[in-house]
C-alpha cells in the first residue's frame, strides 16, 4: 500500500473556491481503481494550506490515477489557485 500525501498552499482569498472544487470531486477520486482512503486536512494556523492523504493499492493505482480523465479535470483548476509550489510524499509504512 502506498500512501500519498500532499501539501497544497492557497491564495488565502482562494479557499473557498479549493474547498468547493474538492467537495465537488471528492467521490471520483475516492472511487478511482486502487483508492482505499481519502482524506483533507487543514493546517491549524495557516488555515490556507491543506494536505490530501489518501491511500493507494499499489504506485500503478496512484499512476493510473494521475492519468485519469478527473485528474486531468481537477489538477488544472486546483494549481490555478495556488501561492506556493505543491508538495508530496509517497510513503509506505515502517515497521
Amino acid at each position: 500500500m502506498i500512501i500519498r500525501i500532499v501539501k497544497m498552499t492557497f491564495q488565502e482569498d482562494r479557499c473557498d473556491d479549493f474547498l468547493a472544487i474538492f467537495e465537488e470531486y471528492r467521490s471520483a477520486i475516492r472511487n478511482q481503481p486502487g483508492c482505499t482512503h481519502l482524506d483533507l486536512l487543514r493546517d491549524v494556523k495557516n488555515t490556507h494550506i491543506f494536505f490530501t492523504y489518501s491511500h493507494w493499492e499499489s504506485e500503478d493505482h496512484l499512476n493510473a490515477y494521475r492519468d485519469s480523465e478527473t485528474f486531468g479535470v481537477v489538477w488544472p483548476k486546483t494549481k490555478a489557485l495556488f501561492s506556493d509550489r505543491p508538495e508530496a510524499w509517497s510513503v509506505v509504512k515502517a515497521g
